[in-house]
C-alpha cells in the first residue's frame, strides 16, 4: 500500500477533539460518510440521552426522543450552518423535542432522583464524567446532596464542555452569563459536603 494510499485512508476527524471533531465528523457525513456520522453518534449519544432524561422522561419516551433528534440530524445536515456549534444544537434540540412530548402528554412529568440519574449501562455515566478523578463513596454521596439544579448543571457542563455553556444555559433556562459562576458555587457546595463528610 502506497503512502497516498495510506493517508487517503486517514480519517480527518481522528486526532481531533472536542468541538473540531464534531465540526469535521458533520462535515465528513455532509458528503455521505456512513463512519463520520456513527462517529458523531458514539461521541455525542451521551449527551443527548441526558438531556432527553434530565427533561423528565421515563426511558422508553428518552429513547424515542433520542431517535427523533439523530434522524433530525440527519434531515439537516446541510442546514446547520455552523458546525462547530453542534453540541448546542443537540441539546437545544433534543430539550425542545422534550417538552413537545410533555406538553402533548398533558403537562410535565415530575422529575426524579432516578429519571435524572440513570443512564444506559453502554454509555459512560455524566456522574462519572464529573468525579472521574474521585469515585469513592463519600464523594458520591456529598455529590447525591447537591440540589438537583447543581448535579444536572454539573452534568451538563462536563459532558458538553465550556465552550457549550450558551447551549447549556438555554437548556436549564439560565442567563448564560450565570452559568461559570452557578457551577463554582456548585462545585464549593459540593467539595464543603466532601469535606463535611469525610470529617476534614
Amino acid at each position: 500500500m502506497t503512502e497516498l494510499q495510506t493517508a487517503s485512508m486517514v480519517k480527518p476527524w481522528a486526532e481531533l477533539e472536542g468541538r473540531d471533531r464534531h465540526a469535521a465528523c458533520m462535515l465528513a457525513a455532509r458528503d455521505g460518510d456512513k463512519e463520520a456520522f456513527d462517529a458523531l453518534v458514539a461521541d455525542l449519544a451521551p449527551l443527548v440521552w441526558h438531556v432527553a432524561r434530565g427533561s423528565g422522561l421515563d426511558r422508553t419516551t428518552a429513547e424515542d426522543v433520542v431517535q427523533t433528534v439523530w434522524l433530525a440530524l440527519l434531515r439537516h445536515l446541510h442546514r446547520l450552518t455552523e458546525p462547530r456549534a453542534l453540541a448546542g444544537w443537540l441539546i437545544t434540540t433534543t430539550r425542545r423535542e422534550a417538552n413537545r412530548i410533555q406538553h402533548r402528554a398533558g403537562g410535565t412529568v415530575e422529575l426524579s432522583q432516578e429519571m435524572a440519574e440513570r443512564t444506559p449501562t453502554t454509555d459512560p455515566s455524566p456522574e462519572h464524567e464529573v468525579l472521574r478523578t474521585e469515585r469513592d463513596h463519600q464523594l458520591w454521596s456529598a455529590f447525591h446532596k447537591l440540589s438537583q439544579r447543581c448535579q444536572e448543571l454539573l452534568r451538563l457542563t462536563v459532558i458538553a464542555g465550556r465552550a457549550e455553556y450558551r447551549a447549556v444555559a438555554e437548556a436549564l433556562h439560565m442567563p448564560h452569563g450565570s452559568i461559570g459562576p452557578t457551577r463554582g458555587r456548585c462545585l464549593n457546595n459540593l467539595r464543603s459536603l466532601y469535606d463535611g463528610d469525610s470529617g476534614s
